[in-house]
Parts: structure tokens; C-alpha cells; sequence
């Protein structure tokens, strides 16, 4: 049996009633088939910029996980493919405004190549695959209309995690957590007696001083903590105000694990061996601390999810994924 795809037009709106056939691009709804045929256009239109961003993921350990970012948001919508609204009416008025967005963005980062400005490739990343990514919201709400982007609200605004920061905007963040850090291993030093001079950023103590680097930031082990909490929040949480309490806390734990990784390699300096200062739990120490780090997080989100379940509620019930609706 050939199964064909029937639409019933009113305006400028065009429902599925889902009798299917043909196979491929052919088989979905026009709006949804267009939406495809742009995102693969936009791909190769894009092709060069994507393509150092993955040879730049394997460089660098802050962006590691930017390769993953598209396949959990399309792994999100795939989960829900179900559930999510078939009528389909265009929004062109929504996407004006990713849309100029997008080509500004872009428009910009050229206008400072032919002026002759030097951008960093961390820049020219951010800039090119932010309007990447406006320009594809854009195609979403141009084609699928802003009904169904709402249904598909998280997965498209996870999908701005596989942009990299600015370097200015990476090195305040990499600023603040040093000079946080710093001051959080300077309240572990006086609640423990530990004798200790201060000067800003570098740490006198009894055989050895130690300096808090940029290094010592956590920016990595902050950043991969922050996308995890997003996605816990989204597939077990409801209320948007514990979902955002729940992303923030990364913050106070980022600062608290750095500073007790900094108390932690000082006390071994002192009451061990100088050399430690030298040692692998130095230098390649950061996955224990943030293993450890997810025992207060995990702790905190039980804390949450168990404050917002009903009573009659089973425990199982996960507020992101189909099919897993609270009982009555």
C-alpha cells in the first residue's frame, strides 16, 4: 500500500492528518521538508566554519563538548517526536528578528576582515557559528512556525551551547573563578589555622608559596557541571525558577570545589612533600574534584525534585520525556 501525505490548507496554515508514502523528503509535510532542504543549504553555506569548529573541539578541552551539543538537541526532539504539534503555520514575523540578528552578526564579523582586523579564531568561531545559529532559528520559525517551536523550545536553545565564547568573555569568566577561588581557599586557610600571608592572587605558607593561575580557574569542570545541570533540570524538574536555581548553584559549587582543590594541594605541600606541588593530582587532578563536586549536585537536585513531586506522584516520573505524564 502507497501511503501519501494529504494537507489541508486554511491561509497560510497547513495541518498533516499524516496518511504517509512516499518515502524521504517526500513523505513529510512541505513546511517541515522545506525547513530540511534549508537547514542542509545553511549546512554548506556554513561548511568551513563548522568544520574548524570540530577541528578546534579536539584542541581545546573548554569546547570538547561542542560536537555533542547537536545530536542531544536533535536526540531531545527525536524523544518527543510524538507529542509535538502537527499543525504547522509559518511565523515570519518571529523569525525577522533571528534573521537580521544572524546577518548582522555576520555582516559584522566580514566588515572587520576587510578593514583588516585581526580575529582570533576563537572570535571568528563565535561570531560566524552564533549567526549560523540565528539564521537556522530563523529558518525554524520561517518554515515551522512559532507554534512548533515552542514545543521544541529547549532542544533549539541548547543548541547555542555549541557556540564558543568570546575570549573577552571567556577570560572574565576565567577571571572571576580564579579571583573567587582565591578567596575561598583563603577562608579553608583561616578556619583551619593554616599560617598564611596573602598577597592578591599569591599564597605564602610555611616551605612554599602557591599562586592561583588562570589555570586554576575550573572553567572546563564549571562549564560541563553548567550544561549538566541544564539538561537534569529540563528532564526532571517542572518549575522554571528550580530549573534556574538548579543551573545557577553551579556557580558557589564551581567556586567551592576550586577552592578546596587549591587548600587541597597546599596541605599536601606542607604536610607531605613540596613536590606535590609538581604532582599529577596538580596537574591532572580535576576530574576527582569534579566527580566530587557532583555529590553536593546531585544531592541539591534529589533536594528539588523531591520538594516538587505530588505525593501520589511515583518516583520515576521524569518531567522532559514523553509518555511520563503525573498521575492523577
Amino acid at each position: 500500500m502507497r501511503w501519501i501525505p494529504i494537507y489541508k490548507k486554511a491561509g497560510a496554515e497547513e495541518k498533516c492528518f499524516s496518511p504517509a508514502g512516499r518515502r524521504g523528503l517526500a513523505a513529510l509535510p512541505k513546511p517541515a521538508a522545506n525547513f530540511i532542504l534549508f537547514s542542509l543549504v545553511l549546512t554548506v553555506s556554513f561548511c568551513k566554519p563548522l568544520f574548524d569548529l570540530a577541528r578546534f573541539s579536539f584542541k581545546d578541552d573548554l569546547y570538547s563538548h561542542t560536537l555533542l551539543v547537536p545530536f542531544i538537541s536533535f536526540y531531545l526532539i527525536w524523544v518527543r517526536r510524538k507529542v509535538l504539534p502537527t499543525g504547522i503555520k509559518a511565523s515570519l514575523g518571529a523569525a525577522l528578528a533571528p534573521l537580521v540578528v544572524g546577518v548582522v552578526a555576520l555582516g559584522s564579523y566580514w566588515l572587520m576582515v576587510f578593514r583588516g582586523w585581526k580575529v582570533a579564531q576563537q572570535d571568528y568561531l563565535s561570531v560566524t557559528l552564533f549567526s549560523f545559529y540565528s539564521l537556522l532559528l530563523a529558518g525554524g520559525l520561517g518554515f515551522l512556525g512559532s507554534v512548533f517551536m515552542r514545543a521544541v523550545a529547549f532542544p533549539a536553545g541548547f543548541l547555542v551551547l555549541m557556540v564558543p565564547f568570546p575570549v573577552a568573555l571567556t577570560n572574565w569568566i576565567e577571571t572571576f573563578f580564579q579571583h573567587t577561588s582565591g578567596d575561598a581557599a583563603s577562608v579553608l586557610f583561616s578556619l583551619t589555622g593554616m599560617p598564611v600571608f596573602r598577597e592578591k592572587l599569591l599564597f605564602h605558607l610555611p616551605g612554599i608559596a602557591i599562586q592561583v593561575a588562570k589555570e586554576c580557574s575550573g572553567i572546563h569542570s564549571s562549564l560541563v557541571l553548567f550544561i549538566t545541570s541544564v539538561l537534569a533540570g529540563h528532564l526532571f524538574l517542572r518549575s522554571p525558577w528550580k530549573k534556574a536555581t538548579l543551573a545557577l548553584a553551579v556557580i558557589p559549587l564551581g567556586i567551592a570545589r576550586n577552592g578546596i582543590r587549591i587548600f587541597t594541594i597546599a596541605w599536601l605541600c606542607i604536610h607531605v612533600d613540596p613536590a606535590m606541588i609538581d604532582s599529577p593530582i596538580h596537574h591532572r587532578g580535576g576530574p576527582i574534584f569534579f566527580i566530587l563536586s557532583l555529590v553536593p549536585f546531585l544531592a541539591f537536585l534529589f533536594v528539588l525534585r523531591r520538594s516538587e513531586r505530588p505525593k501520589n506522584n511515583p518516583p520515576g516520573v521524569m518531567a522532559g520525556l514523553p509518555g511520563k505524564e503525573p498521575l492523577a
